[in-house]
């Protein structure tokens, strides 16, 4: 079995706990404004890999990840390419790997074939950080294109089966930052059992030039990033802290 993969990054940081080897896959449905990586959304392109060639590669970099890195699986979108991802894991704990889904959950259902399936895959990942894009069912198609009732029903799934969860939020001003979804967002993960981190995360215009590259007109052009305060203030309402808001 190959997945196709778009590319790979050596040394992450800022995705899952610790030092991770990240891989992008390729493939994604959903359209999100402020997306920067539009060249993923192409399906079954990419460079194809087998699982033991993506593990060889990343443990190379095994001394960076001491007790808590590992691999994470990134988009694109990841589900897309299930069964893949799935032997990748399975294989990444043969190994001792530590193993993270990076997932907008779009394609989330509870049809019992695709569940068994997705529940499969849970037994091999260790951490999912769950990108909400927006809890606004109206606005997250705006944004999306795509409903978001599914998406937050994956939050629920994940909640009752206890699988920790970091929570990532894209804030971009005048589209996700109003008070109001911030605070309904909040309210719905205070709902939840098994956050263990909310991340903000800053809109930036990173992926302009593959817009331009691409001859993708890109959808938000003349937003601009949100300030530090705004990130902060953003924060403590999404933690359930006081705000000036």
């Amino acid at each position: 079995m190959k997945g196709y993969i778009h590319s790979v990054e050596s040394f992450g940081s800022v995705d899952g706990p610790g030092i991770r080897y990240v891989i992008f896959m390729q493939g994604c449905v959903m359209r999100c404004q402020y997306c920067h990586n539009p060249d993923t959304w192409p399906v079954s392109k990419g460079q194809e890999y087998t699982a033991e060639e993506l593990l060889d590669k990343a443990e190379r970099y095994r001394g960076y990840w001491r007790n808590n890195g590992g691999i994470t699986v990134s988009g694109g979108e990841a589900l897309l390419q299930m069964d893949f991802l799935t032997e990748l894991f399975r294989k990444a704990h043969e190994r001792q790997i530590n193993t993270c889904l990076d997932t907008s959950a779009q394609p989330f259902n509870r049809d019992p074939v695709w569940l068994a399936k997705f529940e499969e895959l849970m037994q091999y990942t260790d951490v999912v950080l769950l990108d909400i894009k927006h809890i606004d069912a109206e606005q997250h198609r705006k944004l999306t294109r795509w409903s978001n009732v599914n998406i937050l029903d994956c939050a629920h799934f994940l909640s009752d089966m206890g699988k920790p969860v970091w929570i990532r939020y894209v804030l971009v001003p005048g589209i996700t930052d109003a008070p109001q979804y911030l605070k309904e967002l909040s309210a719905f993960l205070r709902t939840l059992k098994n956050v263990e981190r909310i991340e903000v995360l800053p809109y930036h215009t990173l992926g302009v030039m593959k817009y331009e590259r691409l001859n993708i007109p890109y959808p938000l052009a003349g937003i601009v990033p949100p300030t530090p305060a705004q990130i902060k203030n953003a924060e403590q309402i999404l933690k359930g802290g006081d705000t000036t808001c």
